[in-house]
């Protein structure tokens, strides 16, 4: 059953509409991540939702109870910003109390909760230090328990990790994910970095130009993109030109060879140029020219990248990356060499606009 409903969601800043009549239905425990460029309405979604901004239009509902024209306050909702926002007057427990403070909560019940928190963030010989005593990282874990300790319905973040340097981002939001499940609380998570929504979501929402591109799980948002925007956002895509030959069939021809491809051609004209995606690890590259339905190209350069070896290959005009992982015991491909490309309909892609 959902637990938190955006319905008919929409937000105007004078004439200009940055959220157009956006609609979700989340789960209770779901971790679901907003994931699009700057500007496309991620965290104007989520400060709808906080109670920071009032919607243009629409209703949002927690557990069945209408929040649209209430406070932040009054909703039970905890928040993470991606600059920490701590008090910096105040050490790391007092930080973590503050909420439980407002709310009125007794000395005891507020000391013993506050413990428990900087349990659950691994933190609770730092308690009486002060934000500027700390590392960035540590600074956002304080930022999570606090978020955390009035046991709120649904926790917000707004890009906590942007800030950070690369392996601590890793790490914390490992560590983020690892504590939402441990609470089972329902969480979104806005983000511009696609490797951090596609490793710790449940579902995504690839947004662009204040709707909803696309809705799925991390899997489905990059192996079935349903746009040539989702493609192009997450993940890299080689395109190449083909032209139908049996939409029934879903078969296609790219350079005299004949391909399947996944999904339907319905309402493609026989004859019609179309745009082909795939992904860079997609198929097999094969040396030498091939007679079977394999694409012939020719490299043009091949770059080693340690686990991965990256390959550009010339099919017909159009440029394409191949990616393979590093094989110590293979030679890897040299400019100018023949090979073939062999890719299966289920890799081939047809993309709406």
């Amino acid at each position: 059953m959902s637990f938190l409903t955006l319905t008919h969601l929409q937000k105007s800043f004078g004439p200009t509409k940055v959220v157009h009549d956006f609609n979700m239905a989340i789960d209770k425990g779901e971790f679901v991540s907003f994931l699009g460029p700057s500007g496309c309405g991620k965290t104007t979604v989520l400060r709808m939702i906080a109670g920071f901004e009032t919607p243009t239009g629409g209703e949002i509902t927690i557990n069945g109870k209408d929040q649209t024209s209430l406070k932040p306050n009054q909703r039970n909702i905890g928040m993470v910003f991606q600059a920490y926002a701590l008090f910096p007057n105040m050490n790391v427990f007092d930080n973590v109390a503050f909420g439980l403070k407002v709310a009125g909560k007794p000395k005891s019940e507020i000391e013993a909760r506050v413990k428990e928190m900087l349990k659950l963030i691994h933190l609770e010989h730092l308690a009486d230090r002060y934000p500027y005593q700390m590392s960035g990282g540590q600074q956002q874990r304080v930022a999570l328990a606090r978020a955390l300790a009035p046991a709120p319905q649904v926790l917000l973040l707004d890009e906590p990790l942007s800030a950070l340097d690369a392996k601590i981002r890793v790490s914390l939001r490992e560590e983020i994910r690892q504590i939402q499940r441990q609470l089972g609380i329902t969480t979104v998570f806005v983000t511009h970095d696609q490797e951090e929504a596609l490793s710790i979501s449940d579902r995504i929402v690839v947004m662009n130009g204040g709707k909803a591109d696309q809705i799925g799980t991390p899997a489905e948002i990059y192996n079935r993109p349903t746009t040539r925007f989702v493609a192009n956002f997450v993940g890299t895509l080689n395109v190449i030109e083909a032209k139908v030959v049996d939409p029934a069939a879903s078969t296609v021809e790219v350079g005299g060879k004949l391909l399947g491809v996944y999904g339907s051609l319905a309402g493609r004209e026989k004859g019609s140029t179309i745009p082909l995606a795939f992904r860079p690890e997609a198929g097999s590259l094969l040396p030498g020219v091939s007679d079977t339905s394999a694409l012939n190209g020719t490299v043009i350069s091949s770059h080693f990248l340690g686990s991965v070896v990256r390959t550009k290959v010339d099919i017909g005009g159009s440029m394409i990356s191949y990616d393979t992982f590093n094989d110590p015991s293979a030679a890897a491909p040299v400019a100018g060499q023949q090979v073939s490309l062999a890719l299966t309909p289920e890799s081939l892609m047809v993309l709406a606009d």
